[in-house]
Formats: C-alpha cells, structure tokens, sequence
C-alpha cells in the first residue's frame, strides 16, 4: 500500500472518528501533496511516488521543528505544544529513522569501505550514504558526524 494510500485511508478514519487532534494535520499533508502533483503535471512525469512523499513529509517535520524553536523562544506553549502533535503524526508516514549508534557505524563503515581519509572526500561519503540510506538517516545529524570523524 502506497504512502498516499495511508494517510487518505487514515484521514477518511479520522473524520468519520471526529478526531479533531488528527484531520487538521492529515488534510495539511493531502494538500501537499496533491500541490506536488499538480506541479509535477507540468513535467512528463505521471502521479508522485513514495520517495516524493517522503521528502514532503520530511520538509513539513522541518518546517514544523523549525516552528517549535521559535516558539521555544517566545514562550507560547499552546502552540509548541501544538506543533510537536503535528510533527507526530507526521511521523507515523515516515520510515522509522535509525538511532544514534546505528547511524554511527554505518557511517564508520562507509568512511572504511570508500577509502575516505579527510574532510575533502565527504562528498563521496555522503553520496554513498544518500544512495543507500535516503529514507533511514536524518543527514543534518550525520554530517555533523562525518566531519568529527574525518577530522
């Protein structure tokens, strides 16, 4: 079943449930989505795939996380409290992410495997790492920890 497939098949829930935390949110993503599809429309390119969805949701997490700082900083909880719901169940549509230890040594493997001495061939880690590992890593961690690594 298609990403797309779940998040309508759960908003249809919601909305039947009268689930008033979780529709606001699921409609958000419809939205989105269906705004990539007709963007893409103009392209030779037919419908969206999962991977476009995933790079959607994980645009709107960072959107939302960025939002949670500055409300962080202003001291408006409601809404805080607000965004950290959304960014959850956005999440729920996400491949899970792996853990610290386990982006740690998959990143340690790549640096071995692709012969990486220094800071100038992260670009060839980061490849190997995107190729592999798109949906799994949060990059803005792990090239954080490629530089400690290949310092």
């Amino acid at each position: 079943m298609s990403i797309k497939t779940q998040i309508e098949e759960k908003l249809n829930q919601a909305l039947k449930g009268k689930d008033k935390n979780t529709y606001p949110t699921l409609r958000l993503i419809v939205s989105a989505i269906k705004d990539a599809e007709i963007a893409n429309r103009t392209k030779e390119k037919k419908g969206i795939s999962d991977s476009d969805i995933t790079a959607i949701l994980k645009k709107m997490v960072k959107q939302r996380n960025e939002s949670c700082e500055v409300y962080k900083k202003a001291g408006r909880k409601e809404l805080l409290d607000n965004e950290l719901k959304e960014i959850g169940i956005i999440q729920t549509f996400l491949p899970k992410q792996l853990s610290d230890e386990e982006t740690k040594k998959i990143c340690e493997d790549v640096i071995k495997s692709s012969g990486a001495e220094s800071i100038k061939d992260m670009g060839k880690v980061m490849s190997v790492l995107k190729s592999k590992h798109a949906d799994s890593l949060d990059f803005s961690k792990v090239s954080l920890l490629i530089k400690d690594l290949l310092k």
